[in-house]
């Protein structure tokens, strides 16, 4: 009340008393899961569209992202807390029902398997997904499990549940956050769950990639979609990424990296002279060299609602890690890339129950056959290229645990991209 009374009085009242303090009212402040505000300096980034990138041919859903698909809704837990603490959860929920109840055809593809996706070996069993889609950070995979079968069976109709089956997967977000602490509490993850909504999706560092790095960068959650023509189904694909790996940065076909002058193996090709002799890192060079690892992972979780079953999911996922591929990726030995798909289509989701009911009786279920498939191949693939480029692009700035990760520099990288005329012409 007496702020409110002498901001009315006084009309620069609150702005000297933010400066002041060392704050600055124009400061985006981004709420976390534990209550504590992250300030950046940045002002809000654009999205990859914004700055005129065009990825592909295929037209956007209307917010170009995941929750394109009708139903598909998304939360975020995002935890910062002191000087070491940057991670969190992302929910992915399918429909808003009981997915247990309600459970949808889905799909896991292996691009590489290094990494603690837990929930896998029963989708690709079963070819269906009954909890929602939890991402994360490693070491917190096993706590985000048992909260999320914890919360399944508290829904009303679970009474009786004596199985469950959560899908988590992660990538780890230890250069920046202090993972060994496994700072993911229950409440976190039941946080992501029940704010999941639809709409716009927030980006950048926040839920489970408010830690992660990509290609040197800071990377984070990014998302978007693409829809078909009528002539095609008119059917929509959405695409959701957690980032956290390395390569060549290439953003429509510019070699990004290289021109910024950070990219896999930079020190080791810098470090051979037109002899080929090698000669070691020199202590600067070593304390930086985090900046070009390729390891990390990324999570690529892709929603249609095309009538699939799981074997064609598993096809469409199998082309989301070509869009990683677009983006420079190496798939390094070290990098668990994975790719989660699902249908929310109703005759995918009555393939997903038929097995729970009418036990002996043959289930007519209206799926596209193979010769559709293409299409929704492409739609995928410019779907995971341009999310990954807005992880980067909406991801700033992050210190944590004694270094500090910067994020993608814009200008620098519109005017090479405008050099390689791979930005849209404005009209």
């Amino acid at each position: 009340m007496l702020i409110s009374s002498l901001q009315t009085r006084f009309p620069f009242f609150l702005l000297i008393l933010f400066f002041l303090l060392g704050l600055s009212p124009f400061e985006k402040q981004t709420q976390t899961g534990d209550g504590q505000d992250m300030r950046t300096n940045e002002k809000e980034r654009p999205r990859a569209r914004d700055l005129g990138i065009t990825v592909g041919i295929l037209p956007a859903g209307a917010l170009n992202a995941i929750t394109d698909v009708s139903g598909v809704m998304v939360g975020h837990t995002t935890i910062v807390r002191g000087e070491n603490v940057r991670t969190g959860v992302t929910a992915i929920l399918p429909h808003k029902g009981n997915l247990f109840r309600q459970k949808v055809a889905g799909a896991v593809f292996v691009g590489n398997g290094f990494g603690k996706l837990i929930g896998s070996t029963q989708v690709e069993e079963l070819g269906e997904i009954e909890t929602p889609i939890l991402l994360t950070s490693t070491l917190s995979v096993p706590r985000a499990g048992d909260a999320l079968i914890s919360y399944m069976l508290s829904l009303p109709g679970n009474e009786d549940v004596r199985s469950v089956n959560p899908v988590v997967a992660e990538t780890n977000d230890g250069l920046l956050n202090d993972i060994r602490g496994r700072h993911i509490s229950a409440d976190d993850v039941l946080t992501a769950i029940k704010t999941a909504k639809g709409g716009p999706v927030e980006e950048g560092c926040v839920g489970a990639g408010t830690g992660t790095v990509a290609f040197g960068y800071k990377g984070g959650i990014g998302t978007a979609s693409r829809k078909l023509p009528a002539t095609l189904g008119g059917y929509t694909v959405g695409v959701l990424v957690q980032t956290n790996f390395g390569g060549v940065l290439t953003i429509n076909g510019s070699p990004v990296g290289r021109a910024l002058g950070r990219y896999y193996l930079q020190e080791e090709l810098e470090r051979t002279n037109q002899l080929n002799e090698i000669r070691p890192l020199d202590d600067k060079e070593f304390l930086t060299s985090h900046d070009n690892d390729p390891d990390g992972s990324i999570i690529i979780v892709v929603a249609t609602d095309a009538p699939l079953a799981a074997r064609n999911l598993k096809r469409l996922g199998a082309r989301a890690i070509m869009g990683l591929a677009r983006t420079g990726a190496t798939g390094s030995n070290g990098s668990g890339d994975y790719a989660i798909a699902f249908s929310t289509a109703p005759d995918a989701v009555a393939a997903a129950l038929s097995g729970q009911s009418n036990r002996g009786t043959a289930a007519t279920i209206r799926t596209l056959p193979n010769d559709a498939m293409s299409p929704l191949f492409l739609a995928v693939i410019e779907a995971t290229e341009e999310a990954i480029y807005n992880s980067l692009f909406r991801a700033v700035t992050t210190t944590a645990r004694g270094r500090t990760v910067q994020a993608l520099p814009l200008e620098q990288t519109v005017d090479i991209l405008r050099r390689h005329n791979a930005l849209t012409p404005k009209r």
